[in-house]
């Protein structure tokens, strides 16, 4: 028997940031190379990265680790879903010319679904679905594509999610939970190792802020991610905090201006690799202020963990962030949207060392047994085999 053929279909693939496009990547480089041949298709997103070309409007071909990538070409972005007119020929074309085994369609993505469904009547392949999110923010679309979802579950061989909090939490995979399997997203322990260069910016941090409780937030600057609320949360606290936010997005000149007054606040903008790892090698409390079921897990939650930093969360109905972190194990869950409740969790965990150093032991275990690359290895080349030496239902 020949190599097994897989086409992952995605929205966004590296340069362009974003979880789904890091868990395919992540997929792509675990996969047996002896056993599995690869393509991937996705859009064609701007990217503010300098080591690959992307033209937005355009299709290109291109390669990632050896991997055939085809970015197609964007002409307009429609409620968050990209839609691409070269997208339909490129997809057909690998199918005949490919003709892959196994489709890993990484949802949400109506547009690309549709074409998914469309193709299966034709050719044969297995299908895996790779359930990233519902459809949360845009309530009519995913109204719209309630049917869709229906058909593209009836039609998969398995659905890949990350938490079972998801399945629970969702009206579509509740309904298929026999199909569903929990593969939590990983850590790259190798990016997470620390440098003479992270370090340095750590022991200059440290150094800087002495005798201060140095906690950190790290997401991209949007409504989901709560940092307002956090921001909120500063004012319950006395002048022992010093609160980093990384990272920026649409709301950072917002949060700027809520923040304003508040000397606790610091926005560090945009990191390096050295300088993410060296706030995550300084900070005593992890600030995950999230606030819906748009964080569907947390990598950076998971990062903190490895790094052993106790974490302070806000319940979420639904989403894997309170599947990651565990609430009087890992750190302290608070309600929702409640920022004193969630600024008391933090003063607890400031008043108490030998609770920090609970919790983050807790993390660290918790991270490595569950959370690493090495685990997240087995379990994708497992399922994927397993799926390819099912007969068709």
């Amino acid at each position: 028997m020949g190599k097994i053929k897989v086409l992952q279909v995605v929205s966004y693939m590296f340069p362009a940031v974003s979880g789904n496009g890091q868990t395919a990547y992540d997929i792509s480089n675990c996969l047996d190379k002896n056993k599995f041949e690869q393509k991937i298709i996705c859009f064609n997103t701007n990217s503010f990265m300098d080591v690959h070309d992307t033209h937005g409007t355009r299709t290109i071909y291109d390669s990632l680790n050896g991997i055939d990538v085809i970015r197609c070409g964007v002409w307009k972005n429609i409620a968050s879903q990209l839609i691409s007119f070269d997208y339909p020929n490129e997809l057909k074309k690998i199918l005949d010319n490919f003709k892959p085994d196994l489709i890993v369609l990484h949802c949400p993505n109506p547009f690309m679904a549709e074409f998914v469904l469309k193709y299966s009547l034709k050719y044969n392949f297995k299908l895996i679905l790779y359930w990233h999110s519902d459809i949360v923010k845009q309530k009519l679309l995913g109204k719209l594509f309630n049917t869709q979802n229906c058909r593209i579950l009836k039609r998969c061989s398995k659905v890949v999610t990350t938490s079972p909090n998801y399945i629970d939490g969702s009206e579509f995979l509740r309904q298929y939970r026999s199909k569903c399997v929990v593969v939590p997203s990983c850590i790259r322990e190798d990016k997470n190792q620390p440098t003479d260069e992270s370090n340095n910016i750590a022991n200059e941090l440290k150094k800087q802020y002495p005798d201060k409780i140095i906690c950190f937030a790290i997401g991209r600057h949007v409504p989901y991610k709560g940092f307002d609320y956090l921001i909120e949360s500063s004012k319950y606290l006395d002048d022992r905090f010093e609160i980093f936010i990384g990272s920026e997005g649409p709301l950072t000149q917002k949060l700027k201006n809520q923040a304003k007054d508040d000397k606790k606040i610091h926005f560090t903008g945009r990191l390096s690799a050295d300088e993410l790892k060296a706030y995550y090698q300084v900070a005593e409390i992890f600030c995950f202020s999230s606030v819906t079921k748009n964080e569907a897990y947390g990598l950076a939650l998971a990062d903190a963990l490895y790094y052993g930093i106790p974490a302070v969360t806000y319940t979420i109905s639904g989403s894997g962030v309170n599947f990651v972190s565990l609430n009087g194990i890992t750190g302290l869950e608070c309600p929702n949207r409640d920022a004193k409740a969630y600024a008391e969790a933090m003063l607890m965990l400031a008043n108490n060392v030998e609770l920090r150093r609970q919790y983050g032991e807790n993390g660290m275990k918790r991270a490595n047994s569950l959370f690493l690359y090495s685990v997240f290895r087995k379990n994708i080349n497992r399922l994927f085999e397993s799926v390819i030496e099912e007969k068709h239902v």
